[in-house]
């Protein structure tokens, strides 16, 4: 129902309304809370403006925040999730014992485990370059709204997998599919400074306050609140540190660009070059597998002092864009966003190389609305490129929207 979907947002669905005995019965969450996503996201405008009179957040950051969001999903349209395939592996042929699903123990104790796994995952993702090179992408927003939420890497779901492997000694896969779910899910309203504190919640769930601390790139806010659900790991881990100053979002070292090919490609440009340019092998190894901050003859998260100092006057990458590009791109968007809601919900009736034209197709469109959204000389040609290819492959019935009255409008 829409009020057990609201409350999967809040972890707030119990063990006797989220307890399946097959995999196969186990809900899709994610995709079901997509209505509520967007319902959250008019009311942080909404609520932003009442507060402080401006919105939010910005068009050309929001586009670039659902275009990652987009492409971080893509792969699960051809291939089953990671997550599941190798716990499910294990489960099968390395489980010590078997928990009951239907036990509210096993329910919590999967609650806990889960979200231990995902801070163990999260600190290890700040503090190894190779997979901070993925999971800089949810850091790479200069905005902190609810649209930061759904900011996401392709690559970074497939280090994750192992830190969940454990559990699978035990702990039924229905269980796991649902508490990887729901972890996921509490993060999205967390992403927002229209709530403030939260009183005692404050002492044991992560909460807005607390994450963002996480997104700051203030020298006080890094590597700090590593938490999914829960904030304990971090009061326990030493990883804690309570909202003080003004927080200035982003990345130390902007990446200033909303192609979204290129913030998930592009860190991994940078470590590849910075390991051929180091001397010494043993060097080279710690270009990969020690902090971002790393350099020869500095400690293994590198030197705190060479953090970049906040003034509160940094302004976000910001191109000017004339208001009808501005129009012109949501427009676009929209489009896109119809026909991969119709992709999700007919995949498993299209060949594959439909499915494939499709997804290339939806790269294609958000590469070019990124470049679109910077104003670069070179957009104009692509999106003219990308607008041909669309009129070819929707006439010869390769596309199709979930609406189709719109057919004619979408050709227009």
């Amino acid at each position: 129902t829409p009020g057990q979907q609201l409350r999967t947002l809040f972890y707030a669905l119990p063990p006797g309304e989220s307890s399946f005995r097959s995999l196969e019965e186990v809900p899709d969450y994610v995709e079901k809370s997509i209505p509520f996503f967007i319902t959250f996201i008019g009311l942080e405008f909404a609520v932003s403006w009442i507060q402080k009179r401006k919105l939010s957040g910005r068009i050309n950051d929001g586009i670039s925040s659902l275009s990652l969001g987009i492409l971080s999903r893509l792969p699960d349209v051809l291939f089953r999730s990671v997550d599941l395939i190798s716990y499910i592996y294990v489960w099968n042929n390395y489980r010590l014992l078997e928990l009951p699903w239907d036990s509210p123990w096993t329910w919590y104790l999967t609650l806990l485990g889960v979200d231990f796994a995902y801070y163990c995952f999260h600190r290890i993702s700040h503090e190894v370059n190779i997979l901070w090179a993925a999971h800089q992408v949810h850091h790479s927003s200069e905005d902190y709204n609810l649209f930061t939420a759904l900011r996401q890497s392709v690559l970074q779901k497939y280090t994750s997998w192992m830190f969940n492997l454990p559990m699978a000694l035990f702990i039924p896969p229905s269980v796991f599919a649902v508490h990887l779910q729901f972890n996921l899910l509490y993060q999205f309203w967390i992403h927002t400074e229209v709530i403030t504190k939260l009183g005692p919640l404050e002492w044991i769930l992560n909460t807005p306050s607390h994450h963002r601390v996480h997104h700051g790139r203030n020298p006080y806010c890094i590597d700090k609140n590593y938490g999914g659900t829960l904030i304990i790991w971090d009061r326990i881990f030493g990883t804690f540190e309570a909202e003080d100053a003004k927080v200035v979002y982003g990345l130390t070292h902007p990446v200033n660009s909303f192609d979204p090919i290129m913030l998930q490609l592009r860190p991994l440009a940078h470590i590849w070059n910075t390991f051929w340019a180091t001397p010494g092998f043993c060097n080279k190894l710690s270009v990969i597998f020690k902090g971002p901050g790393w350099g020869p003859g500095k400690p293994r998260l590198g030197l705190p002092e060479e953090i970049p100092v906040i003034t509160g006057k940094e302004v976000p990458f910001n191109p000017i864009v004339p208001a009808y590009l501005n129009c012109y791109a949501v427009v676009h968007f929209a489009i896109i966003v119809d026909l991969y809601t119709e992709l999700l919900a007919t995949v498993t009736m299209l060949s594959q190389g439909t499915v494939l034209l499709r997804i290339g197709f939806i790269i294609l469109s958000l590469a070019s609305f990124g470049l679109l959204m910077e104003n670069k000389s070179k957009a104009g040609i692509l999106e003219i490129i990308r607008c041909l290819v669309f009129i070819g492959v929707y006439k010869l019935g390769y596309f199709r929207s979930q609406f189709s009255f719109l057919g004619y409008a979408y050709e227009v």
